[in-house]
C-alpha cells in the first residue's frame, strides 16, 4: 500500500495533557480486537459492537477500517512495534499489544494526525488497562511516528534475503501461508516461474484491500428492487450478486427477512454451477432447467449461505433440497437464513442434523445434485476474514484433509447414477483441493471429473476467464474480485449399479 502521509507531525502534548478516555469508535475497535483474540470472528462481532455503541456513518466507518486494517496488517505492525521497543526481550501484554497495533495503524495507514492518533490511543490504554500502560503506549507510538511506512518497511523487511519471508513481513501474512499460496498459483496454472513472484505480491496485496459488501438476491423472492433502492448495484461477476456501497447490510429488510444475504460472488457462482450442471441417467434429466422431482443435498450447509441460494433455485424448478449440518446450533443458523424460502415454498427445503460422513451409508444413491462445501483453512477468504491468517497453522491441513476426503466420498455414495457432486473449498491450497480430488477419484473409478469452467458464467452470460486449465476451476481475489474459491464437478456414471432405496425403518 502506498504511503499517502506527508511529513511526520510530532505530538506537542505531554501525557498528562491527553484525554483519559478513548472515543466510542476506537473503543469499538478495541472491543472487537479482544473478542477476536478470544476466538471470535470480526465479521460477526463488529456489527453487534457497532449496534450496541450506536455508531453510524463516519464513526462506524472509522471503527470498521481501524478494526479490519489492524487485523490485516498486525504482522507488519508487530515487527515495527518490536523494533520500536527498547526491551525487545520483554513480552508485551496481549491487550496492550492490541492497543499499540491500533495506534500503529492510525499512524501508518489512516488519515489521522499523529497527535490525535497518539493521544487517543494512550487514552484507550489508560481506560482499559491502566496508567502505566498509557505511558508505555505513548513511548512506543512516538517511536513509530518517527518514520513513514516506506521507511519502516525498509527497516524491518529490506534486509531479509528470502523473498517469501520478505513478502510475509511486507504484506503481513505468515510465511507458511505465503509459501502455500505461491505453490497454489503454480499448481493451479495461474502463474508460471516467470510470473509467480509478481502474481504472488499482487495476490497478497488483494488480501489486504478492503472489499465492498457483496450480497446475493435469492431468485424468486423479490429482493432486487429493494437492493437497488438501497444504493446497491448489480455485480458483474455473478448473475445473482449485488455490490453495496457500505453500511450494515443487516439493516436491510431483504436481509433481515432472508430474501437476500451477504455472500461473496464466488460462492454464488459455485451454487449456480451445481444447479446448471447436466444430470443424466435413470430418474433424471439432461436438461438442467427442468429439475422437477429432483433431490438436492447440501452435505455441510452451515451457516446457510450456499443453501439459501440452492433452495431458491430448487424452489423455482420444483426440486427439493436437503440442507444438512452436523452441529445443531449451526443447523439453527441454516433454518434462520432459509426462513423466507421455507415460508413461501415450505416443501422445497428441509434442514437435517447429521454427520455428513455418514449420509452416503444412511441414504445411498438418492440425490441428483450434491454440494460438498468442505470445511477448510479459509485461505481464500483472507480479505474478508483477516484473523484467519493468524489462527491457521500447517497442522490444520493434517486434521482437515481426512475430513474433506470422507465428506466427498460420502457425497459420492449418496449420489444416484448419472448425478453430480460439486466439491468446493474457500482455499486454493493444493492439499485441500487437487490432492483431495486425486485421492477420492482413485477410490471411485465410476466417477469422472467434468469440466466445471463453462458453468462459471458472469452476469453478461460470459464464461469467467483465467480459472485454470481444467477440469477444475480456481477463482482468485486479484483476478476475479472474489474469494479464492476452488470448484470441482464430479459425475457418477449412469451405469453404476443403483443402491437399494432405504426403507422407512432405515
Amino acid at each position: 500500500m502506498a504511503d499517502r502521509r506527508g511529513p511526520r507531525r510530532r505530538s506537542a502534548q505531554t501525557p498528562a495533557q491527553r484525554a483519559r478516555r478513548g472515543d466510542p469508535a476506537r473503543d469499538a475497535a478495541y472491543e472487537v480486537m479482544r473478542a477476536v483474540a478470544d476466538g471470535g470472528y470480526a465479521n460477526l462481532v463488529l456489527p453487534k459492537v457497532l449496534r450496541a455503541a450506536r455508531l453510524h456513518g463516519r464513526d462506524a466507518g472509522f471503527a470498521t477500517e481501524l478494526t479490519y486494517g489492524t487485523l490485516r496488517m498486525q504482522g507488519l505492525y508487530d515487527a515495527i512495534i518490536d523494533a520500536s521497543f527498547d526491551r525487545p526481550g520483554r513480552a508485551i501484554d496481549p491487550a496492550v499489544r492490541d492497543i499499540v497495533r491500533l495506534g500503529a495503524h492510525q499512524l501508518l495507514a489512516m488519515r489521522v494526525p499523529d497527535h490525535a492518533a497518539v493521544s487517543a490511543t494512550v487514552a484507550l490504554a489508560r481506560q482499559h488497562v491502566g496508567q502505566g500502560a498509557g505511558g508505555f503506549v505513548n513511548a512506543v507510538l512516538r517511536r513509530v511516528s518517527e518514520r513513514t511506512r516506506p521507511q519502516w518497511l525498509e527497516q524491518v523487511a529490506g534486509s531479509i534475503a528470502d523473498p517469501v519471508e520478505r513478502l510475509a513481513v511486507e504484506h503481513s501474512h505468515p510465511a507458511w501461508v505465503v509459501r502455500a499460496l505461491r505453490a497454489a498459483l503454480l499448481g493451479h496454472g495461474a502463474s508460471d516461474s516467470a510470473t509467480v513472484e509478481a502474481d504472488l505480491a499482487t495476490l497478497l496485496e488483494a488480501h489486504n484491500t478492503p472489499a465492498l459488501p457483496t450480497l446475493v438476491a435469492r431468485p424468486g423472492l423479490g429482493a432486487e428492487d429493494e437492493l437497488t433502492a438501497s444504493g446497491g448495484e448489480p455485480n458483474d461477476t455473478a448473475p445473482t450478486a449485488w455490490t453495496m456501497p457500505g453500511g450494515d447490510p443487516g439493516e436491510l429488510a431483504a436481509v433481515r427477512e432472508g430474501r437476500a444475504a451477504v455472500q461473496d460472488a464466488g460462492s454464488q457462482l459455485l451454487a449456480l454451477a451445481l444447479a446448471a450442471a447436466d444430470v443424466q441417467g435413470s430418474g433424471g434429466t439432461s436438461d438442467p432447467t427442468n429439475g422437477a422431482s429432483e433431490q438436492w443435498l447440501d452435505v455441510c450447509a452451515g451457516p446457510g449461505g450456499k443453501a439459501g441460494l440452492l433452495a431458491a433455485l430448487a424452489a423455482q424448478r420444483g426440486a427439493r433440497l436437503r440442507a444438512n449440518e452436523v452441529q445443531p446450533h449451526r443447523a439453527d443458523l441454516v433454518r434462520n437464513t432459509l426462513r423466507a424460502i421455507r415460508h413461501i415454498h415450505p416443501e422445497s427445503v428441509h434442514v437435517t442434523v447429521d454427520d455428513g460422513r455418514e449420509i452416503g451409508e444412511s441414504d445411498p444413491g438418492r440425490y441428483d445434485r450434491v454440494l460438498v462445501d468442505a470445511p477448510c483453512t479459509g485461505l481464500g477468504a483472507l480479505r474478508r476474514r483477516p484473523e484467519a491468517r493468524w489462527r491457521r497453522t500447517p497442522k490444520d491441513l493434517a486434521e482437515l484433509g481426512p475430513l474433506q476426503r470422507e465428506l466427498l466420498a460420502s457425497a459420492i455414495e449418496a449420489t444416484r447414477p448419472g448425478g453430480v457432486v460439486l466439491y468446493s473449498t474457500c482455499s486454493p491450497h493444493l492439499a485441500e483441493t487437487e490432492f483431495v480430488l486425486k485421492d477420492v477419484l482413485k477410490a471411485f473409478p465410476s466417477v469422472t471429473a467434468q469440466d466445471v469452467r463453462p458453468l462459471l458464467v458472469d452476469r453478461a452470460g460470459q464464461v469467467l476467464p483465467d480459472t485454470g486449465p481444467g477440469p477444475f476451476a480456481q477463482l482468485w481475489p486479484h483476478r476475479h474480485g472474489t474469494d479464492g474459491m476452488f470448484v470441482a464437478l464430479l459425475q457418477v456414471a449412469p451405469d453404476r449399479p443403483q443402491h437399494p432405496a432405504p426403507t422407512a425403518a432405515q
